[in-house]
């Protein structure tokens, strides 16, 4: 009683107000139709209080989120299914899930009656435009009376999670040499990095699509050749991502930060669904998740922080911890042409390294001494990553990651006149 007594509304209370100045009205004038009128008045929120007191609604209730996993920007659909395990029907209730503030405001649904024994659910959405974890709920259920004077608050305290992750672009296809391994063996081929047929080739065998004839080494050796069709496996791949909150500029989601993030996403869905065996590596992590399970990398890095006091030698050393002997792709942030030789050296044999190399500067407004001296350091930087063999995308702002991908499809040829290129503008560009 005492519980329901509290959750009298504004209307329950003006009733009781009323009534009593009715009664002392009544009593001033002497009207006994007055006070009879007035005790009903007044009465009115206490039977409804009473009523309410009385009646045990028992509600279960769930939440479904659809999907829990969400790129930014996408919307995800939350279902709230009630069931009135109780026998009596319930009065209009009001539903509001608790939301923090980046993904909207708050839903406030309304069921006019919840039959007993019944069951019915209402549905909402929500959309982030930025990324991480974050709970919906808990859920609290207002109940009032048929009259609206007394209103019930109970709280249903789980929560689910919304995983928010970067923007994922789909990338090209193209062809890059890569490590792979096999029966403990590791050996240099080309392949096709997104579905393309291997360049290995096979003598014809009745059945055979014509389709996949192979003429150039069926001129060469006077043997009617055809393609192999099958992929190689166990193929590696690690992604390095670089943490160092020196090597970005910006803020909020127009940082370049938060495009390497969305970078390392691409490259690591796009090197997934290619049949890669993956490694994430960064200076706070290093994860190898199987295939089956590699949402655990995209759900790392929906919450990923850059960090103030990062190192390149904290991240080539978490680099060299783990096997780095397949294809390395790796997104930074500005370094020191010292910083990038450190990270050259990661390279081993023939293994192919590619850096993403993010030119942070160009997301300022720098006078023109200031851009000299930054496009100097940042060719420097590239230029000794290009003397180690490694592979160099450079990024400025206004960059699309989708665009910058097919030129790793020059070849070799492609990158050893980006590196001459460099040397003729290491002295400073003109």
């Amino acid at each position: 009683m005492a519980e329901a007594l509290r959750g009298l509304t504004l209307r329950g209370k003006s009733l009781i107000s009323i009534g009593l100045a009715l009664v002392l009205v009544s009593f001033v004038i002497g009207e006994k139709d007055m006070l009879r009128v007035a005790l009903l008045v007044g009465l009115l929120p206490l039977l409804a209080a009473a009523v309410m007191a009385r009646t045990r609604y028992q509600i279960n209730a769930a939440r479904v989120l659809d999907p829990s996993r969400v790129e930014m920007g996408q919307e995800a659909r939350v279902t709230l299914r009630l069931r009135n395990q109780s026998r009596v029907s319930t009065g209009t209730m009001m539903l509001e899930d608790r939301l923090p503030y980046t993904l909207g405001e708050r839903p406030r649904l309304v069921l006019e009656r919840l039959p007993g024994g019944g069951g019915s659910a209402v549905a909402y959405t929500v959309r982030a435009e930025q990324r991480g974890r974050y709970e919906v709920g808990p859920l609290v259920i207002r109940i009032t009376d048929p009259f609206g004077l007394i209103e019930l608050t109970h709280t249903y305290p789980g929560v689910d999670r919304l995983t928010v992750i970067p923007t994922i672009t789909p990338l090209p296809s193209i062809r890059l040499p890569g490590e792979f391994a096999g029966a403990g063996d590791s050996r240099s081929r080309a392949v096709a990095v997104h579905g393309e047929d291997d360049a290995a080739t096979r003598e014809y065998r009745h059945g055979d699509d014509l389709r996949r004839v192979h003429w150039k080494s069926t001129a060469r050796t006077g043997e009617l050749m055809v393609r192999r069709e099958e992929q190689p496996w166990d193929s590696r791949a690690t992604v390095v991502m670089d943490l160092r909150a020196a090597g970005f500029r910006g803020d909020g989601p127009a940082s370049s930060f938060e495009w390497a993030v969305a970078a390392v996403a691409s490259i690591t869905d796009h090197l997934r669904l290619s049949g890669y065996k993956m490694r994430m590596v960064s200076e706070s992590v290093d994860l190898s998740p199987d295939l089956d399970s590699s949402g655990v990398m995209l759900d790392h890095l929906a919450g990923v922080r850059s960090r103030r006091h990062g190192q390149m030698e904290t991240l080539v050393e978490q680099i060299r911890r783990g096997d780095h002997s397949g294809l390395i792709v790796g997104v930074f942030g500005m370094m020191t042409p010292e910083e990038a030789t450190a990270l050259g050296a990661v390279r081993a044999g023939g293994a192919t390294c590619v850096a993403v190399l993010i030119d942070s500067s160009t997301w300022m407004s720098l006078p023109e001494a200031a851009r000299a001296d930054a496009d100097k350091a940042f060719y420097d930087s590239m230029l000794n990553l290009l003397r180690a063999g490694w592979r160099v995308v450079p990024i400025r702002h206004g960059d699309r990651l989708d665009h910058v991908w097919r030129s790793l499809a020059n070849g070799p040829q492609g990158f050893t006149h980006r590196a001459a290129l460099a040397e003729t503008v290491s002295g400073g560009p003109r």
